[in-house]
């Protein structure tokens, strides 16, 4: 079976959703996600995804790469540690950060997520 080239393009809405009430801290942040692949293993996934602005409460159980392609964002570890990004940067989220996700800027971004298997 012959593998072909994926293109992740930034069209397209994708599936809007919220942040769960229970990690909701602030704002009421609109997200979509647009998902252009995954593996045949549903392991490792890429595509894109977009905010509004809000906080919420993250637990990450994947490792993420993310590329901002427009807005900042502020990510504020569970220990304090607190890191800004804006259009251009790249950065990863490794499986076990617990913090929260802030839009500052409404945003858009690449990202490629890796799901261990269990």
């Amino acid at each position: 079976m012959a593998m072909e080239i994926i293109p992740v393009t930034l069209a397209g809405e994708g599936e809007a959703s919220r942040p769960a009430a229970d990690r909701l801290v602030s704002g009421d942040p609109v997200q979509h996600a647009w998902n252009a692949y995954s593996d045949p293993a549903e392991c490792f996934h890429v595509g894109h995804w977009s905010s509004t602005r809000g906080v919420w409460r993250v637990r990450y159980t994947e490792s993420e790469l993310c590329v901002l392609t427009a807005g900042r964002v502020e990510l504020v570890s569970d220990s304090g540690t607190r890191m800004c990004f804006a259009k251009g940067d790249a950065f990863v989220v490794p499986s076990g950060f617990s913090g929260t996700w802030a839009v500052l800027e409404d945003c858009t971004k690449i990202y490629a997520i890796y799901i261990p298997r269990a």
